[in-house]
């Protein structure tokens, strides 16, 4: 999904349709909300790692093998291996999918509708212990919540040009300055995924801090958004089926 301006540049050179791609933006800016309102859940009421930031995962375990602390290695290596088995199953599961420009496959939507369920899991465990889970939990909520992201992010990779980064930014903002930014073509869609993951860490933090029971319910929320107007596209091409034949 081109957010930037010009021939080749951006996250992709592939344009989709007016409709069908502000629907996917805007699904894709609440996703980007949902990992930062997880992320707050993650560092600040877990065990100080990132459900979705595996560079900063991998430089706190570093940092807690040499200063031999056995908790922050616990929870790094917990959030690593999540991440890496959400991700494997989703490349499994999406083997073959046929990546569109105009809306995200069935088996992409499936991926973000499970995970929803199992974000809409972890809040329910979350509220249920008023927010302040054991160790034991924690430890499942972790390896959960890190799951969830690396489902994501594979889910995005699987979608293609139709899709983008949200769970890491690191290389969306490098790319926005550098071919937006630099050559005069800025867009406003890359701007908003920051924005949006701003706010959605804000939100959750906010609830950690004045009612921490509820403070795993923003992802779910915003998940449930985004799944919504991600299915938009398909409905308007159900709606006319001229318009997709012709395009077909």
């Amino acid at each position: 999904m081109s957010d930037i301006s010009g021939p080749g540049s951006g996250e992709g050179a592939v344009r989709p349709k007016a409709g069908s791609g502000r629907s996917l933006r805007i699904a894709v800016v609440l996703l980007v909300a949902a990992s930062g309102a997880l992320e707050s859940v993650s560092f600040l009421g877990l065990d100080r790692v990132f459900a979705g930031v595996m560079t900063s995962n991998l430089a706190f375990l570093g940092m807690a093998v040499g200063r031999g602390e056995t908790v922050g290695v616990t929870a790094a290596v917990l959030a690593l291996a999540g991440f890496g088995a959400g991700a494997l199953i989703v490349a499994l599961h999406t083997r073959g999918c046929a990546a569109a420009t105009t809306h995200w496959p069935p088996r992409i939507l499936m991926v973000l509708g499970a995970e929803a369920v199992l974000l809409a899991a972890g809040a329910l465990v979350w509220g249920l212990t008023g927010g302040r889970p054991n160790a034991a939990i924690r430890d499942v909520m972790q390896c959960g919540a890190a799951l969830a992201m690396g489902a994501q992010s594979a889910a995005m990779v699987a979608a293609g040009q139709a899709a983008a980064p949200t769970t890491y930014l690191t290389g969306t903002l490098a790319t926005y300055i550098v071919k937006g930014v630099g050559t005069g073509h800025p867009g406003v869609w890359v701007p908003l995924r920051l924005a949006g993951l701003m706010v959605g860490a804000a939100i959750s933090a906010a609830l950690l801090a004045e009612a921490r029971p509820w403070a795993a319910l923003p992802p779910v929320v915003l998940m449930l958004g985004a799944i919504a107007i991600a299915c938009e596209p398909i409905r308007a091409r159900r709606r006319d089926p001229v318009g997709r034949n012709r395009s077909a």
